[in-house]
């Protein structure tokens, strides 16, 4: 045991199993006192136990991520017992794939609340008491999927990439009240990767290989609005960037030279990572003669 998340509360779900319970032991190994969330919870129990059997202190709560009323008495429970929640771990999450032609959007409306609106009704719960105790750290569970597309997923794609765009803006709202969110795009051998990733490749990628990078977005000194890559013990960070692009003006025309001047329109030299949505208006106003500055205030 270790102390650098000492008297930290962090609520991990989807912990049963995989990498939720990777995640639940290393954070509990670092110090924080953990709740083990998960549907099954047989399997919430035994983390929760695996965790106190090493020295730890956990608590186990069934509850469904989707169902706000449950999510709450999770909070609840939570704060009574040790005062307030510091840490989020949205991990819960499940798989329906298949191509999109022959995909059910049931499955697809499925996949999308559990992963996104699972994400933000946890997030819900905590926003306002880390606002007020000035501390917070949030973890979004996005992929690969999302953030490059994968064949078969296109409803864990879009629920992953919107992830992000959660992440993004709870990031700047938060950025105040030093809540800090954050984005970790795991590779693991899991129930969810049976079956999509072969079997040499799986035995390379345990989910305690993924969970450290946990640490660097969740204690006193972690960014803000990063998506963490982890997979086999190797992690990298992935970014979304704004090329430099071209003007080229209104009217007629104007989409002639759009589509000749494909390639000077994506050419990556030059690109940014846009430190907030408006930056894009910015640029393109800038570049049509209007005062940047101007627009930002605009914006306020």
């Amino acid at each position: 045991m270790t102390n650098e998340l000492k008297d930290r509360v962090a609520i991990v779900t989807g912990a049963g199993g995989g990498l939720g319970r990777s995640h639940a032991l290393m954070l509990a190994r670092h110090g924080a006192r953990v709740v083990v969330n998960d549907r099954d919870g047989d399997a919430a129990a035994r983390v929760a136990a695996e965790i106190t059997n090493a020295g730890g202190v956990a608590m186990a709560v069934a509850a469904s991520v989707t169902e706000e009323a449950e999510v709450a008495a999770m909070v609840d429970a939570a704060t009574s017992a040790w005062g307030g929640v510091d840490i989020l771990i949205n991990n819960a999450g499940i798989l329906r794939d298949r191509s999109f032609a022959k995909m059910d959007l049931a499955d697809f409306r499925l996949v999308v609340d559990v992963h996104l609106m699972g994400a933000a009704v946890c997030s819900k719960a905590v926003w306002d008491q880390m606002r007020e105790r000035r501390f917070g750290r949030i973890v979004m569970t996005t992929s690969s999927s999302g953030l490059y597309g994968n064949f078969g997923q296109a409803n864990y794609g879009a629920a992953k990439m919107a992830l992000v765009g959660l992440m993004q803006t709870l990031g700047i709202e938060g950025e105040k009240y030093n809540v800090r969110v954050n984005c970790l795009a795991p590779t693991a051998a899991t129930q969810m990767t049976d079956g999509v990733l072969a079997a040499a490749a799986l035995a390379h990628l345990a989910p305690d290989a993924v969970s450290p990078g946990l640490l660097a977005l969740v204690g006193d000194d972690a960014p803000t609005r990063a998506i963490l890559c982890a997979g086999a013990g190797h992690f990298a960070a992935a970014h979304v960037t704004l090329t430099e692009g071209l003007y080229v003006g209104r009217g007629e025309g104007a989409a002639g030279r759009v589509a000749a001047e494909w390639d000077r329109v994506s050419d990556r030299g030059g690109e940014i990572v846009p430190a907030y949505g408006f930056t894009q208006a910015e640029r393109e106003l800038a570049s049509a003669g209007f005062d940047a500055p101007a627009i930002t205030a605009a914006h306020g």
